[in-house]
């Protein structure tokens, strides 16, 4: 594989959910110089994916001007269980059928770039750890909230992937043994009782058994309409139902967090995702629960935020792990 040594050159990143695949021209300044957003049609097959994957990339390069502007080299966020060292999708539940997934090689070989491949939560991690709010710390937790929930580690300044690259699986805790069952086989993980399908599921479940509540104007009587963007609006808008859906989201989220400051002991927690758009909302109970449950020492220490780059946050960790990997600064794999 040619190797680039001009880590100063634009990154061309890749988001790969089981929804979108969006993708991004990045700069050393960690300006967007082009994007591109297209569904990931994942029904279509592992194959039909990549090749779709390979499309953008294409795309993006052929808008790039060359010379300097030129993208040095591609960097990939996916989701699910990542080993970044092998280039490998090892378990992604959100894309079926990906099992060792060989990604990187295969991008790398199909347009001669230096490749990488990274968990996108960790990707998340990285880039408020370096640009967002966790900025001057050196000890930071990601928690990205939406239709599941992922965590991404940062310890002592360096992204913590684990022994096989699947460090920060903070959604599959297991909160309540004898919770609902979860995809990934266990029972009373934490995605399960607080993402946003747990959320809108839980709503769901309540309007089905009687109860009311102005969830139904909203989604014009259609209960199956109803994601956990409807019942954040409706909670902060005094409705009771959503507002103790909300409540109980909060709660397990907050026993899950008072976890991993006992073990972490970092310096912030970063909420990202769909639901964290909630903001306080959603956190202060969580907070509220830290404190009390946490070690006082370690609930001390600890801020608990909202993330500060929005929707392009894997893409920008996505590029700046690329470019901490071409001048050597190798992640913590142990």
């Amino acid at each position: 594989m040619r190797t680039d040594r001009e880590p100063r050159r634009p990154v061309l990143t890749v988001d790969l959910g089981g929804t979108k695949i969006a993708s991004a021209v990045i700069d050393a300044g960690s300006e967007v110089l082009a994007r591109d957003h297209r569904l990931t049609r994942v029904d279509e097959g592992v194959e039909a994916v990549i090749g779709r994957i390979f499309e953008v990339v294409e795309s993006l390069l052929k808008e790039s001007n060359p010379g300097p502007s030129q993208p040095g080299s591609i960097s990939i966020a996916a989701a699910g269980a990542i080993d970044s060292v092998k280039g490998v999708v090892t378990l992604s539940p959100n894309l079926p059928g990906w099992c060792n997934i060989p990604l990187r090689d295969q991008v790398a070989e199909r347009f001669g770039m230096d490749t990488f491949l990274v968990n996108d939560a960790s990707a998340a991690a990285l880039a408020e750890h370096r640009l967002g709010a966790g900025r001057g710390t050196d000890n930071l937790i990601y928690i990205t909230v939406s239709t599941g929930i992922g965590g991404g580690i940062v310890i002592g300044g360096q992204l913590y992937l684990g022994s096989s690259g699947a460090a920060g699986e903070i959604g599959h805790m297991v909160i309540d043994s004898g919770g609902p069952e979860c995809y990934c086989g266990l029972s009373g993980c934490l995605e399960v009782l607080a993402s946003g399908t747990a959320i809108a599921r839980e709503a769901k479940k309540r309007l089905r058994d009687g109860q009311n509540s102005a969830l139904i104007g909203l989604v014009a009587g259609n209960i199956d309409a109803i994601t956990a963007r409807e019942v954040s609006q409706a909670a902060q808008d005094g409705d009771r139902l959503a507002a103790e859906v909300v409540a109980q989201a909060a709660k397990y989220l907050g026993i899950g967090m008072a976890g991993v400051v006992n073990i972490f002991n970092p310096d912030i927690i970063v909420f990202g995702g769909g639901v964290s758009k909630m903001g306080d909302f959603l956190l202060d109970p969580v907070r509220r629960l830290v404190r009390e449950k946490a070690f006082s020492i370690s609930a001390q220490a600890v801020r608990i935020v909202t993330a500060e780059l929005g929707d392009d946050v894997g893409l920008l960790g996505a590029a700046i792990f690329a470019r901490e990997q071409k001048m050597g600064r190798q992640p913590d794999e142990n």
